[in-house]
């Protein structure tokens, strides 16, 4: 597998060089200028095309990613009207604005990469090759906490350039956790449940890898992110994504849908214990790390509460420092439609809404002729469940590669 043309290589070394750019602490700046960089590239080459310029070196952006690019500065129409309101300063609206390129801007600016020539299966070997570095990596980990090495090895000085918190320049090998006596890897990845959301997605980019033993190591090391992250989304999500991908994807179908209708009907008879079991699992889900389904809890609830001060346009920030019930956790953090109603009010809720309905009725339509829209629609679904649990903005530089290939498949046609 080599790179054809610039964006592919700049892509291809990003991929194989990610734990290289995680041990330099240079992960974070270094997606930012990418993205930025190959989004100039882009535009450079729409300025210079003409009508003779070769079809497929042509660049077109569909109307799926306009729609991501409005909706994206919407949120920083938010952001400026809302540090307006609580007279929050300059400084800060350039702090923020600055933070903004480097979340939400991603979940726009990459879908736009991804209409520059880029193959998908040069975005699934390069996954594959982080999934085999991975599968090396997490052995090392593990070995490190039977030693008992410090679980943080050092923080990158590259923090002083690149901001923000010191969790995207830590080194660490291992974390552990009390209440179930469970030790945690991050890898690559800030905090565990993150490393869970890349691998779901990097699971179902290998999936699609033509050659068999490339795709085999790429799902195993995917799937050993998951279980070594201990995060109960990614392993609920890898189960529930490829089939739901499925049954949509194959709805048309008469069989599927006369199967549908037994299955609906059956369900309604036996509703009850259907209900009573949904109940008990989720229990069961919630009690597998109990403290932190109530803190989440919790947090959701004072969002909810303080998003009433300021319902259109929100506070313009998180608040950095909860009350004591929430072990003072910040405010708007650990679940992406809590946290942007209380920073960007009903304004950013709507600004994101509208992007992933639309995305997910495009993909849809595509998903059932076309395979990379299938995949795309698959990616989608899991930023859409992450959304219940994650900040999914302020970790696209991770799952960026899920990202392209969405741009990719909306730029495909029926």
């Amino acid at each position: 597998m080599k790179p054809q043309n610039l964006e592919e290589k700049v892509v291809w070394y990003c991929l194989i060089g990610i734990y290289g750019f995680y041990f330099l602490g240079a992960q974070y700046i270094l997606m930012s200028i990418i993205a930025w960089l190959l989004t100039l590239y882009l535009c450079k080459k729409i300025w210079n095309q003409t009508e003779n310029t070769p079809n497929e070196e042509k660049v077109t952006i569909p109307l799926t990613v306009w729609v991501w690019i409005i909706s994206m500065l919407a949120m920083e129409v938010a952001l400026f009207v809302a540090h307006t309101n609580f007279d929050l300063g300059i400084a800060r609206i350039v702090t923020s604005t600055i933070n903004w390129a480097r979340t939400w801007a991603y979940m726009a600016l990459f879908p736009l990469i991804g209409c520059l020539n880029i193959r998908p299966k040069l975005l699934y070997r390069g996954v594959c090759i982080i999934c085999l570095q991975s599968i090396i990596f997490i052995p090392i980990c593990y070995l490190a906490f039977t030693l008992h090495l410090p679980p943080t090895l050092y923080t990158s000085p590259l923090r002083i350039i690149g901001g923000n918190g010191a969790e995207l320049y830590n080194v660490v090998l291992y974390g552990f956790e009390e209440e179930t006596y469970q030790t945690r890897l991050q890898l690559f990845a800030p905090w565990p449940p993150a490393l869970g959301l890349v691998a779901c997605i990097y699971f179902l980019l290998v999936c699609q890898e033509p050659n068999k033993k490339w795709r085999f190591i790429g799902m195993i090391g995917s799937v050993a992110m998951i279980i070594a992250s201990f995060s109960r989304l990614a392993i609920l999500c890898i189960v529930i994504v490829p089939l739901l991908t499925w049954f949509l994807a194959n709805i048309t179908r008469p069989k599927i849908q006369i199967a549908t209708g037994v299955v609906s009907f059956f369900a309604g008879i036996f509703a009850p214990p259907l209900i009573n079991f949904l109940q008990t699992s989720k229990e069961q889900f919630s009690k597998a790390r109990a403290s932190s389904s109530q803190l989440r809890e919790l947090l959701g609830r004072v969002a909810l509460e303080r998003w009433k001060e300021a319902p259109i346009w929100g506070h313009g920030i998180v608040e950095p420092r909860g009350p004591a019930f929430t072990k003072h956790m910040p405010i708007g953090t650990h679940h992406t439609w809590f946290g942007l109603l209380f920073d960007k009010g009903l304004v950013g809720a709507v600004a994101l809404f509208v992007p992933l309905i639309w995305s997910f009725i495009d993909l849809l339509y595509k998903s059932h002729k076309n395979p990379t829209a299938r995949i795309g629609l698959s990616v989608l679904l899991v930023l859409i469940f992450f959304t219940f649990g994650e900040r999914i903005e302020g970790l696209a530089y991770l799952y960026w590669p899920g990202l392209v290939l969405m741009g990719i498949a909306f730029k495909e046609k029926t």
